[in-house]
């Protein structure tokens, strides 16, 4: 039974780029991209889904006045798109529990560390490697995990390290990370899911192969 998955954007979407290549190359198991949904209007993320033969909606933030309105309205928009799998990629609105109850251990997001390091409010883009060069840590990487109500705090489901380089800048650490990490872990995550490889028990994940 093929999934749907719904892709939620507000950049310029090369983690959307990295699930439209890993569909082509037949990697997304029985998940087919069939909705990008943008928080803003401009995102180059809706180029790409149009290029690539995607429907697209927009819903832009601050049309609405709260978290609250703007969490209900997309909870509707996924739930009439059918979507079984909701995938964050560069998404920048942290919704609340009326989406994250709804569509409970069905969304994923990618984070630019390794959770539980320099994660959570706060730590988004740029952030996230600047805190982490401060650190002066030796590896970094990315994190898959399920999205809950709590910013960063779901259920991981993978992760992949990356080495941190003499002379990293937050700029070259971020493409690193991108590509030796997220664009391999975040297709790999939505393969699982949909061929429902993944469950989750006492807050963790268990995946079978």
């Amino acid at each position: 039974m093929c999934k749907n998955i719904a892709v939620l954007v507000s950049g310029g979407g090369t983690n959307l780029q990295a699930l439209i290549d890993a569909e082509k190359r037949g990697e997304l198991g029985n998940g087919k991209i069939t909705c990008v949904i943008s928080s803003k209007a401009d995102a180059y993320a809706l180029t790409r889904a149009t290029d690539n033969g995607i429907k697209t909606r927009v819903l832009i933030r601050k049309d609405f006045s709260d978290i609250a309105s703007y969490s209900k309205a997309m909870r509707d928009i996924l739930l009439e798109e059918k979507a079984d799998l909701v995938v964050y990629a560069g998404f920048m609105t942290i919704l609340d529990e009326n989406v994250c109850d709804t569509f409970e251990n069905k969304m994923i997001n990618v984070h630019p560390a390794l959770i539980p390091s320099f994660c959570g409010k706060g730590f988004y883009g740029l952030h996230v490697h600047e805190s982490a060069l401060e650190k002066g840590v030796k590896v970094s990487g990315a994190t898959v995990h399920f999205v809950t109500a709590e910013c960063d705090a779901g259920p991981i489901i993978l992760q992949k390290a990356v080495e941190v380089k003499e002379g990293d800048t937050p700029e070259t650490l971020q493409k690193r990370i991108m590509q030796e990490a997220e664009w391999k872990i975040l297709p790999k995550a939505v393969q699982l899911f949909c061929d429902g490889k993944i469950t989750v028990a006492d807050g963790k994940t268990i995946i079978s192969e």
